[in-house]
């Protein structure tokens, strides 16, 4: 018996716990680079990549003959137990692609959340301080810890009750909501002078462009501040690069383009290609103060992961992939630029590299209405797409890297059809 969409959702419904969301009502039986087909065998454009999985495509060869490579010596011993050659030299490679002149060291885990609740670990072992600072519309996972420093109640904490304490919210920069770099700075000094001294804040935990919350950059000189900021007052910096990190900036990490170095770094999603690692990466004083089993975790770092990573890396460097995401990155803001001519409700069309996004406005205020039907129709006409931001409002483009133009003009495309079916 043939499976369907619908058929597939009334058991999803009935099995899974409603908590667990899903954007689309599709059911993948198989895909390929950007290419997704469903249950139906109905083909699609992949926009979305697994919300940023997927820089390297759905299974790109070299990836998936590096993990059938390792996959016929083991698949598990549990780093922590019995060791193996890849773990080290994944760590090594994210060692040299981290921004800083200085000796750095890594730790493998599984998911972007565990690499934040472990970077605010080793912060607050080194500086034996509690608080964080994060900020405004920050996301930063669904894990406890994790979820107290994401800076959104509904849906990731709504009904859960108050997250831990110890964590502070400043102001993001953000200038189309009215929020300068300077607003964003007073906001931190407000809290040492009203909820913390300096003296009790382990760490400023940032992303160098928000995901979750609109993929808004953090500029170059605000980022310079902060580090002049937290240098000041002995505050450890983490760059949360879950999502910015393997490319997607056009360079490797998105710190690379801010002029200064983090002290602690976290990544997960792209660095393997779909396949389950995170990390955190720092100065190795601040990482070693953490002593033996303060770290790790039973999947954290699986031999399959790390085969998968070293051959995501191999293929960023051997088909110029952080030139490319200029490339596609540029190409995307040049087309939905032209949209933008057409339909006013495109307030703004941003992103570094391919990390890209589209703002919906009206008479200048968020526009989230059009999110749900741009999704719709789009999803219609054979194209995957995501939304995200405070208000829901915005619209992001996270297509692989390695999808050929034609098909990404294609993507746009459609989306220019559903702008002038929508938008109207």
């Amino acid at each position: 018996m043939s499976k369907t969409n619908e058929g597939l959702m009334t058991r999803r419904q009935a099995a899974v716990a409603q908590g667990v969301g899903q954007i689309h009502p599709i059911f993948t039986q198989r895909a390929e680079n950007a290419t997704v087909w469903d249950v139906e065998g109905r083909e699609y454009i992949d926009f979305a990549g697994g919300i940023a999985v997927l820089n390297t495509g759905h299974l790109h060869p070299k990836v998936k003959a590096a993990v059938q490579a390792q996959l016929n010596d083991f698949s598990h011993t549990c780093f922590m137990v019995l060791g193996y050659e890849n773990y080290i030299e994944v760590c090594e490679k994210v060692n040299q692609l981290v921004p800083g002149d200085f000796a750095k060291k890594t730790a493998l885990f599984t998911s972007g959340s565990e690499a934040v609740e472990n970077a605010v670990k080793v912060a607050r072992a080194y500086t034996k301080r509690a608080g964080v600072i994060a900020f405004t519309s920050g996301y930063h996972g669904r894990t406890m810890a994790a979820l107290a420093l994401t800076g959104k109640v509904a849906p990731y904490s709504k009904g859960m009750g108050l997250m831990s304490a110890n964590v502070f919210r400043a102001e993001f920069p953000c200038e189309i909501h009215g929020v300068s770099e300077d607003d964003a700075i007073a906001s931190i000094e407000r809290i040492f002078k009203n909820d913390a001294e300096p003296e009790d804040i382990a760490a400023i935990i940032i992303e160098p462009v928000q995901g979750e919350g609109g993929f808004y950059a953090a500029s170059p000189s605000f980022m310079q501040r902060l580090r002049l900021l937290c240098d000041a007052h002995g505050i450890m910096l983490i760059a949360d690069e879950v999502q910015t990190g393997a490319g997607r900036t056009g360079t490797f990490f998105a710190m690379e383009q801010m002029g200064v170095a983090a002290d602690i770094t976290t990544f997960a999603k792209s660095i393997a290609g779909g396949f389950p690692l995170s990390g955190i990466t720092g100065k190795a004083e601040v990482m070693d103060a953490i002593g033996p089993g303060g770290l790790g975790g039973t999947y954290g770092g699986s031999p399959l992961a790390c085969a998968a990573a070293l051959a995501v890396i191999e293929v960023f460097e051997q088909e110029n992939l952080l030139e490319r995401a200029n490339q596609v990155g540029e190409r995307i803001k040049s087309a939905i630029s032209e949209m933008q001519q057409q339909h006013h409700q495109i307030a703004e069309v941003r992103g570094l590299g391919a990390m890209i996004a589209i703002e919906l406005m009206e008479e200048g205020k968020p526009a989230p209405q059009y999110c749900p039907q741009v999704l719709k129709e789009a999803r219609d006409r054979g194209l995957i797409l995501l939304s995200c931001g405070t208000y829901g409002n915005v619209l992001r483009v996270l297509v692989p890297l390695t999808a050929p133009d034609e098909q990404i003009d294609a993507g746009l495309q459609i989306m220019a059809e559903v702008f002038d079916l929508v938008l109207n």
